[in-house]
């Protein structure tokens, strides 16, 4: 890992919070997204503060974050053409909420996160997931 200066547009936690909460909303809404989503959540709202520590972790190193999303994602119907779409809709949600430039930090994390995700679940073109037990399930 590079050193690199600290951005001059900081993102804060009520930022993330009003992308995941915005997000999140569309996703409950959107045709894809929403018959994945909305049998696997039970209460929304807990959901969201969840995954705005996640965020918050990724983009701000609060290390607010426990849990395993890897598990988390196990055993649901979710096929790659789902990551795609997520991805999208989280940029285009991230752009209007955010500042560009943090706007495209979200984008670029969720690239990563993204890419982890769907090779440990199997998901890129034609490659296998790691094969290996997940922890905590």
């Amino acid at each position: 890992m590079t050193d690199q200066p600290p951005p001059t547009d900081p993102l804060d936690q009520q930022q993330i919070a009003r992308l995941v909460d915005r997000f999140y909303e569309k996703v409950r809404r959107d045709q894809m997204l929403g018959p994945v989503f909305n049998p696997a959540v039970d209460d929304w709202d807990e959901h969201k503060q969840l995954l705005t520590s996640f965020w918050s972790s990724v983009a701000l190193g609060t290390r607010s974050y426990r849990g395993n999303p890897m598990g988390k994602h196990r055993g649901h119907p979710i096929r790659a053409e789902h990551f795609e779409h997520w991805l999208a809709l989280w940029k285009q949600t991230a752009h209007e909420v955010l500042p560009a430039t943090q706007a495209d930090r979200m984008g670029d994390y969720a690239d990563r996160i993204g890419a982890s995700l769907r090779y440990g679940l199997g998901l890129n073109d034609g490659s296998r997931g790691l094969g290996l037990p997940v922890v905590g399930e």
